[in-house]
């Protein structure tokens, strides 16, 4: 019997995506016709990119940004949504949303799969064209909370935007995932849609063989790690803290700094008096990460209040530390502080807004190795128990199961 098809369609990077390429292969390991449709749109991820597509065992069809009829059309669109935020239909808010939307449909209404995954708001719009026009099934992934981003703002003309999508076709998705629990009941409030939970966490296989070698006592090294190094990422309360700290301690920033917002972090440290004690490491393969944080003390996962999203999010970063062994850094969000309940001593809350008491975790760990050491052997049991994608696949795959399933018997016994 000819495998079932099911495409991915999602408008960003694969290496940039590890939740499409870890659901990728899980699909195929399952024995799924697997295609993803993926977005092909920063030069510089290109070759990070290549290796991703080197290695899998599924095709990939990119799709690179439109031509100037659709950034025309994009910039129209966006224009006319924020002179009536409250009365857009579909097609407006698909084209204001993502000049990339249009190429995505088209290339995955290409595909005749049984069952579209959509990634983020464009990947939904596409996915759902090419359902419609095939006749088939469409479910939504929601990495964040997507009508969140925008700040705070309830008006925000963006929000409408993303509503004016998410409302209509959430309606026809067999089912909804959501990468942290926060993130679906928020779903669950907006739209009235159940979504189950998918945390971002990674397959043991990527579990690194060593680990570094921790710091001595009164010493402590922190990584932190994101595609882009920005200025509203949290970094600025962690160097203030290290210098409330009585420790040495380094901070070592990973991601690109395209923008210089990495080169502005630098300076403050200078400012502070803590030249040589920041670093930045350049971007790597996603791969390479949880190996890389093996070679520290603590990982920091630093969200802010910029916007409800984030105040809801678990972060990949996150669990990438609980599979290097390493324990870590929380800021003060309700998602993380619900987290860190279960995480128990791997896991330290600090408010972002007090720096002494950021200084204050940063020196009971630097100054008590045993109970780094605890920490970090409890961040090793976590990984393997629970927090792995060899358990959060399952959730995964029996959803895809039930879906596909109840269309197979539709088909066998129609009304």
């Amino acid at each position: 019997m000819t495998a079932r098809c099911i495409c991915i369609v999602t408008p960003g990077h694969l290496a940039s995506n590890p939740r499409v390429v870890k659901e990728a292969n899980a699909l195929q390991q399952a024995g799924f016709d697997v295609r993803v449709v993926a977005g092909d749109l920063t030069p510089a991820v290109r070759p990070f990119d290549q290796e991703v597509i080197g290695a899998a065992p599924w095709s990939v069809r990119r799709v690179g940004r439109g031509g100037m009829p659709s950034r025309v059309a994009h910039r129209l669109a966006r224009r006319a949504t924020r002179i009536a935020p409250g009365r857009i239909p579909l097609w407006l808010a698909t084209l204001a949303q993502s000049e990339h939307s249009v190429g995505l449909a088209r290339a995955a209404t290409e595909i005749p799969a049984d069952l579209y995954i959509a990634h983020y708001v464009a990947g939904l719009a596409a996915a759902s064209a090419a359902a419609r026009h095939n006749k088939t099934l469409v479910s939504y992934d929601a990495e964040d909370f997507h009508a969140g981003e925008a700040g705070n703002s309830a008006s925000d003309p963006s929000r409408a935007v993303v509503m004016a999508i998410e409302r209509p076709l959430l309606a026809h998705c067999v089912h909804v995932t959501a990468a942290s629990p926060l993130i679906g009941a928020a779903y669950r409030e907006l739209y009235g849609v159940r979504a189950e939970t998918v945390l971002n966490v990674f397959p043991l296989e990527q579990r690194p063989r060593t680990t570094g070698p921790r710091s001595p006592a009164g010493m402590l090294r922190l990584f932190w790690f994101s595609q882009t190094v920005g200025l509203d990422r949290g970094l600025q309360a962690i160097i203030e803290g290290m210098v409330r700290a009585r420790a040495r301690i380094s901070l070592d920033i990973l991601g690109s700094d395209q923008w210089g917002h990495g080169a502005c972090l630098l300076q403050l440290a200078d400012r502070l008096g803590l030249g040589g004690q920041v670093g930045l490491r350049p971007t790597v393969s996603p791969d390479s990460l949880p190996a890389i944080a093996a070679e520290y003390d603590i990982g920091l996962s630093m969200e802010t209040n910029v916007s409800e999203s984030r105040q809801r999010c678990l972060t990949n970063k996150i669990f990438v530390y609980l599979l290097a062994g390493i324990p870590v850094l929380m800021s003060d969000t309700p998602a993380q502080r619900l987290l860190a309940d279960d995480l128990g001593k791997a896991a330290a809350v600090v408010p972002l807004a007090d720096p002494a008491a950021i200084g204050v975790a940063l020196d009971r760990w630097a100054y008590s190795v045993d109970e780094r050491r605890l920490a970090s052997n409890e961040a090793a049991r976590l990984s393997q128990e629970r927090y792995n994608w060899d358990h959060e696949k399952g959730i995964f795959l029996k959803l895809v199961d039930a879906a596909l399933s109840s269309r197979m018997r539709q088909e066998q016994c129609p009304p």
